[in-house]
C-alpha cells in the first residue's frame, strides 16, 4: 500500500508568463493557421488558488495509472479543500501515503485504486486515518519512455 511520494511547497515568489492559445488547439482534424497566442498565462497562478495549503508531489508507483498518473508525474495536492466524495487524494494511513480516490459510505472509508492488480482499501478504526490534501491537478510527463 506504500507510495513513495517526493512532496515540495510551492514557490510562487517568482513569475513565468508563458504564451497561451487561448483560441483552441485542434486535437482533431487541423484547421488553417492562424494567430491564435493571444496572451501569457502563468502556471503558478492558473494552479494555485491557496499558496499556503499547497503542495508539489512526485508519483512513484502504478496503482493509479487507468487514472493517466503514472511514475514520475507530479500532483498538485491542496490541503485547504475538504474532501468529498468521489475526489482524488493523497491519504495517509498508518504514517504511509497513498494516492487514491475516496469513496465515503456510511461509516465506511473506501480508498479506490485506478489499476486493476491493486484492491480498494477498506480503512478501519483501529487504523490512523488522514486526508493529507486532495488532488487539484496532475502533471502528465509526456515524453518518459513507453
Amino acid at each position: 500500500m506504500a507510495l513513495e511520494i517526493d512532496i515540495y511547497s510551492a514557490d510562487l515568489s517568482t513569475e513565468l508568463p508563458l504564451p497561451f492559445a487561448d483560441g483552441g488547439i485542434q486535437a482533431g482534424f487541423p484547421s488553417p493557421a492562424e494567430d491564435i497566442i493571444t496572451e501569457n498565462l502563468d502556471l503558478n497562478r492558473l494552479l494555485i488558488r491557496h499558496p499556503a495549503a499547497t503542495f508539489y508531489g512526485r508519483v512513484w508507483g502504478d496503482s493509479m495509472i487507468d487514472e493517466g498518473i503514472h511514475p514520475g508525474d507530479i500532483i498538485v495536492i491542496d490541503r485547504s479543500i475538504e474532501p468529498t466524495n468521489g475526489c482524488l487524494a493523497l491519504c495517509c494511513v498508518d504514517h504511509e501515503f497513498t494516492l487514491k480516490r475516496i469513496r465515503f459510505e456510511k461509516n465506511l472509508v473506501w480508498l479506490i485504486p485506478a489499476n486493476e492488480m491493486f484492491d480498494p482499501i477498506l480503512v478501519t478504526p483501529d487504523q490512523e486515518f488522514e486526508v493529507w490534501g486532495v488532488i487539484t491537478y496532475s502533471i502528465i510527463n509526456h515524453q518518459r519512455r513507453r
